[in-house]
């Protein structure tokens, strides 16, 4: 699609890959700009990106912390008629962004998925079947009509948003409530297969300890509970 597009990114603590991550993304991905909020981190991540010199680079800090609301910061300060979002530490992914993008010809959303024929997992055990467990839920009380609920990496034409916008506090369980509502307003969504590679030591923000890895877990439960019985 001859389209701009907006590229959303989320950093904290990014400093090994978030320029890596730029770069490819400016490669690939033909008329865009990138959109970064930066939730105050402390490994010089936010200098790393201030001293990128192109005009096409837009980057916010702030002293609060949230992936969601992050989220939301850079979706309003974005201006393309296609918006997307990528994990800073995924920058391998970024290669397949035009793919999804020309699939927009087709549907309003676009987003990858590990739980499609030619999908995998590589991280922990326990990563792998967290997840699976989640979005079997998510099948379950939500709809089947969608693989993974969880993986956050996808593109959409910005008209989406005249009918569903982002319910943006929390962590990624966000995401899970937005492919639920846009799936009941009609809007229609592509799956495509990736393979999700083991996580870089360090950088990983979920699974920095159990503790916090148990509480996402349960935020992301009550969440999908939310989601099936909020009014749309």
């Amino acid at each position: 699609m001859d389209k701009k597009t907006s590229i959303l990114l989320s950093t904290y603590n990014e400093a090994p890959v978030i320029k890596k991550t730029i770069d490819e993304i400016f490669k690939h991905v033909e008329d865009v700009e990138i959109v970064v909020t930066d939730d105050n981190s402390n490994d010089g991540t936010y200098e790393i990106i201030k001293a990128i010199n192109n005009s096409k680079l837009k980057v916010f800090s702030r002293k609060d912390r949230g992936l969601a609301s992050a989220f939301l910061l850079s979706l309003i300060n974005s201006s393309g008629e296609i918006v997307g979002w990528i994990d800073s530490n995924m920058n391998s992914l970024v290669p397949k962004i035009p793919e999804m993008i020309n699939n927009l010809e087709k549907y309003e959303i676009v987003l990858l998925s590990r739980y499609i024929e030619g999908g995998g997992d590589e991280r922990s055990k326990i990563r792998r079947l967290s997840s699976k467990f989640i979005n079997s839920i998510c099948r379950i009380i939500l709809s089947n009509k969608i693989n993974d609920y969880t993986s956050g990496i996808f593109v959409m034409r910005r008209e989406v948003l005249q009918k569903v916008v982002p319910i943006s506090y929390g962590h990624g369980e966000f995401f899970i409530e937005f492919l639920f509502r846009a799936l009941n307003s009609g809007l229609k969504i592509k799956e495509i297969p990736y393979t999700q590679s083991p996580d870089i030591e360090g950088l990983s923000k979920t699974a920095s300890s159990y503790m916090i890895f148990f509480k996402l877990g349960i935020d992301y439960l009550v969440r999908i509970f939310i989601t099936r019985f909020r009014k749309l």
